[in-house]
């Protein structure tokens, strides 16, 4: 067995405390074009290292001690076209983990992620007064709202200004 991907590139490797296989066939499930493309070696019962794709990026998840443990510089975002993809996601990655906030979640396995809504930088571009609605609406959230982000870039023009 070998790696299935060409020399020559990077792949980010996620060190876990034995969870390896558990955390990439959890990984897996939850975007598109997700597989596992291959297992190397033996740590215990399972594999040292698991080759996985989420949408198309090769990342690798090694099994190892306990120490060091994730922490929140490394994340990994991901763009969601609409709210339920928001939800869903938000949904399995903090069952047993925990909420952060603006978007930010620890799952189960400790790995920080970044739901992050598509149409965020569009809120977020163009007027500064616009952008700083929008980012203090986003700073009052754990799990992104779509409605309220929009609301929130609306709300200028919503109000009547003096006459």
């Amino acid at each position: 067995m070998s790696f299935d991907r060409p020399t020559g590139g990077a792949a980010p490797t996620l060190w876990f405390a034995g969870e390896a296989q558990a955390a990439a066939e959890f990984y897996v499930t939850l975007l598109p074009n997700s597989q596992i493309l291959s297992r190397l070696g033996t740590y215990g019962d399972g594999p040292m290292v698991v080759e996985f794709a989420l949408n198309g990026t090769v990342y690798l998840a090694m099994n190892g001690n306990p120490e060091p443990s994730f922490n929140d510089t490394f994340s990994l975002s991901v763009l969601c076209a609409d709210q339920g993809e928001i939800d869903r996601l938000w949904d399995a990655l903090t069952e047993g983990g925990a909420p952060g906030r603006c978007g930010w979640l620890k799952d189960r396995f400790g790995l920080s992620w970044q739901i992050v809504p598509k149409v965020l930088p569009e809120l977020l571009g163009g007027e500064p007064q616009r952008a700083g609605h929008v980012m203090n609406a986003l700073m009052t959230m754990d799990r992104p709202d779509i409605a309220a982000l929009e609301h929130a870039a609306t709300a200028d023009r919503e109000t009547p200004g003096p006459t």
